[in-house]
């Protein structure tokens, strides 16, 4: 999926994040605000946050202090220029929660275009059809799969692509893959390095990636093909490219897909990203995690790509001591610019 070819940005929106901004129920939705391109967040509606504003929630002093508000018809009200809505909450079991409903209703209304990372999909139900065509404005299911047409087997072609390729990976699930993923390539774009970047979840498709699709939603024996034609297609634009993954190597729940991304991106260079302190898996606390030198070890075991860089949850210097690789916190100063050199190095 391409949105930045469907919006004009920075797009005036507003983001549903109802219960959950500044948690991790809403990462989706605190990603779009902290990092997105694509959409420019005029306010959030949370009520459980209600008058505070995103800068204090997300406790990010770069993020603009944009009102968090109680409901949708006071967002419209705060920002009547908005162009679409961003619901960045995916709930537990999938489904759309009924007082939703109406929030929808009255943002569509009001003429916003809906970008949803629901379960569930809007698009496909006819109510929600006829009421986007009354109010002349469009559905986003980004976390629809790809139509049967465009899913094949990987082939190897991603080799002939005329780019660096930068694939982000993890010791565990939520240790910062896309976040480092992100702030590598703003990086090399502020190196004035002609840098694009693929996404692999429905935060990353929201902030603005240059393609990308939820690929946990993709048959696994396609999985490849679809990454290589993600990669192909930013490869042909651009120089270097930047590739969101998913879980890690040596997750029992989830490695297929994390090696699906590794053969599919076939990258020159991977960036490693762990949380030093984790001990368990999250939401798998039966396994432990590994840590940073098997999955080291499983990546350059089974691809052709060198690991250049740690980016840690912790301090860069005692990862750099215990790793022996270049080690930064993408949340300090100079922590994405340190994986950048990094990366560079490398290659």
């Amino acid at each position: 999926m391409d949105l930045r070819g469907a919006f004009d940005p920075p797009t005036p929106a507003i983001v549903l994040a109802e219960g959950e901004f500044g948690r991790t129920g809403g990462k989706t939705a605190n990603g779009v605000v902290m990092h997105s391109e694509l959409f420019d967040a005029r306010v959030v509606v949370d009520s459980d946050r209600a008058g505070e504003t995103a800068a204090s929630v997300l406790d990010r002093p770069d993020v603009e202090p944009i009102p968090v508000v109680d409901t949708m018809t006071e967002a419209l009200d705060r920002a009547p220029e908005a162009e679409a809505l961003v619901i960045g909450v995916a709930p537990a079991g999938g489904a759309l929660p009924e007082p939703w409903v109406a929030d929808i209703r009255e943002a569509m209304r009001a003429g916003c275009d809906v970008v949803s990372g629901l379960h569930v999909f809007l698009g496909d139900d006819a109510e929600w059809r006829e009421l986007a065509e009354e109010a002349g404005v469009r559905l986003f299911d980004v976390r629809k799969p790809p139509g049967e047409d465009d899913l094949r087997v990987g082939d190897g072609s991603v080799d002939d692509a005329d780019a660096d390729v930068v694939l982000t990976m993890g010791t565990d699930c939520a240790v910062g893959k896309r976040t480092t993923t992100f702030e590598c390539y703003r990086a090399a774009r502020e190196a004035g390095l002609d840098a694009g970047w693929v996404a692999t979840g429905q935060t990353g498709l929201m902030v603005g990636a240059h393609r990308g699709v939820v690929i946990d939603r993709v048959p696994a024996d396609f999985t490849a093909g679809v990454v290589e034609d993600m990669v192909t297609a930013v490869a042909a634009d651009h120089d270097i490219v930047f590739v969101e993954g998913q879980a890690s190597l040596t997750h029992r729940a989830y490695s297929g897909v994390t090696l699906s991304l590794l053969h599919g991106a076939w990258p020159d260079a991977v960036i490693l990203t762990d949380d030093p302190d984790r001990e368990t898996r999250t939401h798998f606390e039966q396994w432990p995690v590994d840590g940073v030198e098997r999955d080291r070890e499983a990546i350059e075991h089974l691809s052709d790509a060198t690991v250049a860089a740690i980016s840690t949850w912790g301090d860069p210097d005692e990862a750099e001591a215990a790793y022996g690789l270049p080690a930064a916190n993408v949340y300090h100063e100079d922590g994405p610019a340190d994986l950048l050199a990094a990366v560079r190095e490398a290659l």
